[in-house]
């Protein structure tokens, strides 16, 4: 069974704000004792933090919903209740994170420890001692904490790699792989051996290091989903040096020089930019008998074709005998040490470093909205509206007289008089229903 995950969708959810509490002092020999109920705390946010120690999103595969800690609620002698802890999410290194309610990309994680906060929790409620005034000293208003906010997201991981290794089925990529670095890929003799990449270290004797992934095989229609293709090509996208692999053994000596001019192919559809990456082509399997005879016919078929820029750099190797392996290494590394790191960013304008919340644009967004159910019952709604509500603390006469105030000033009174609203007509908020008095 495949265990690379690489693809996988969450439901983050913040914390809410602690409640604000209406109290008054109590004391000996304090007669008029004044309000003194505390504020909320503050939810707690959710973060996704970069864990260079994983390498799959398989920890997301039975556990996707996510639910931070609420505020604590305030306390008398104007105590503020404790705000929650933030929720802090472990993801693989080369995350990209994706809003599914928008489609906007929030956040690229690519540096060691980089944090995320991709939900915040909501602040605490304001307490009764907010809400003294000269014409009212001993307020029964204190708020509820603010929701905190949900997102449905799209977490992404493209491995980070500074060489990928590209070719065909079965042209020794995960053979190659093996004799550079630690890593054992599997290793097998029919296509399709290599179902997830695989990333390995290479250390050269010069004391220089470089990340190289094999990447499965790409064939024929790849850039459109064909085989494994858009799940090799994403992982693509952040290499700086691509080995370009050519089986040299075939039968048919033409066919070097078809299977390179697919791959090529296949990178232009999915993004013209791969092209402009530097590539080595290898040719691979030197030790076969016709190997020697096709990589003649390959370069003159490579002189010969007229669509190509440059002349691309042929280098042969065989990778069961070694042949070659360690000089492309080192032309490999000095190759790296001319390139410059990729910038994601000019890759995707949309990649940003840090949150953007996920909502429409406020200023085309009504403060609320007016529908009629079927029985006849008033239903108002909006974003700002049922905030304004959840915050409200319905268990106090005077903070339900205030939600009503709040209501007539955004002009919800006035809006459903102009929609035929007749005085005793019920209203509802969520589950909360009333009378409308005129």
């Amino acid at each position: 069974m495949n265990m690379f995950v690489d693809q996988i969708k969450i439901e983050v959810h913040a914390g809410k704000g602690g409640d604000g509490m209406v109290a008054f002092r109590r004391e000996k020999y304090v007669p008029n004792g004044g309000p003194a109920g505390g504020d909320g705390g503050r939810g707690g946010n959710i973060i996704l933090k970069v864990d260079e120690g994983l390498r799959t999103l398989m920890d997301f595969r039975y556990h996707r919903i996510f639910k931070a800690k609420n505020g604590g609620n305030g306390m008398s002698k104007q105590m503020t209740g404790p705000s929650a802890e933030d929720t802090i999410i472990a993801v693989p290194q080369g995350t990209t994170v994706r809003d599914l309610d928008t489609g906007e990309i929030i956040g690229d994680l690519v540096e060691k420890d980089q944090e995320l906060v991709v939900t915040k929790g909501g602040r605490g409620g304001r307490g009764n001692i907010h809400f003294a005034s000269a014409k009212n000293p001993v307020p029964e208003i204190a708020e509820n904490g603010e929701p905190g906010e949900d997102h449905y997201l799209e977490l992404e991981l493209k491995m980070l790699a500074d060489v990928g290794l590209i070719g065909f089925p079965s042209v020794g990529k995960s053979t190659l792989l093996s004799v550079v670095t630690g890593a054992k890929p599997k290793i097998a003799a029919y296509e399709f051996t290599t179902l997830t990449p695989n990333l390995g270290m290479v250390m050269l004797p010069d004391g220089r290091d470089f990340a190289m992934a094999d990447m499965p095989g790409l064939i024929e229609g790849a850039s459109k989903g064909v085989g494994l293709g858009l799940k090799f090509l994403r992982h693509i996208e952040r290499t700086r040096v691509l080995l370009h692999l050519v089986d040299m053994s075939s039968e048919d000596p033409h066919q070097a020089i078809e299977r390179y001019r697919q791959i090529n192919k296949e990178l232009a559809n999915y993004d013209p930019e791969l092209l402009k990456r530097p590539q080595i082509v290898v040719a691979t399997k030197m030790d076969l008998p016709n190997s020697a005879d096709n990589l003649a016919v390959f370069k003159a078929d490579l002189a010969a074709d007229k669509t190509l820029e440059k002349q691309p750099e042929i280098f042969p190797i065989s990778a069961v005998t070694h042949q070659g392996v360690q000089q492309l290494m080192q032309l490999t590394a000095d190759l790296l040490d001319k390139t410059p790191a990729f910038d994601s960013e000019s890759h995707d304008k949309e990649l940003v470093a840090e949150y953007r919340a996920a909502a429409p644009d406020k200023k085309d967004e009504a403060d609320f909205t007016i529908t009629k159910d079927e029985d006849g019952t008033w239903v108002l709604g909006g974003e700002k509206l049922i905030r304004l509500f959840k915050m409200t603390d319905l268990t106090h006469e005077e903070s339900q007289l205030r939600f009503a105030r709040q209501l007539r000033h955004m002009g919800v009174d006035d809006a459903l008089r102009a929609k035929g609203v007749q005085d005793g007509d019920l209203v509802r908020i969520e589950k909360f229903v009333f009378e409308f008095i005129q």
